[in-house]
């Protein structure tokens, strides 16, 4: 069992573990994470993912940073939301410089 870090929500392993996908962590866990984040970037049918691609392109996020904003906040992103906007793509950036 992972020894669980300030900020850990208990989800899948995301370094270059060698071995299961599940690392050292329960097998069920990260099964139930993987099922949990299929539906919920599928759900709604394509019609949904490819509004939800032109509304992101239009604020410069990605369709992922979009549907993770609606998920976590359960708000749509609108072009007032400038600062949101600017931290997710701080963040972004800050991920790729790692």
């Amino acid at each position: 069992m992972r020894k669980a870090r300030i900020g850990d929500n208990g989800g899948p392993p995301l370094d270059d573990y060698k071995g299961p996908p599940w690392g050292d962590g329960d097998a069920f866990v990260f099964l139930a994470w993987r099922a949990a984040r299929k539906e919920a970037f599928t759900r709604g049918g394509p019609a949904i993912m490819l509004l939800r691609q032109e509304r992101a392109e239009k604020l410069g996020l990605t369709c992922e940073e979009y549907t993770l904003e609606i998920l976590e906040r359960g708000r749509h992103l609108q072009v007032e939301d400038v600062e949101r906007i600017a931290e997710i793509r701080h963040k972004r950036r800050r991920k790729k410089g790692r």
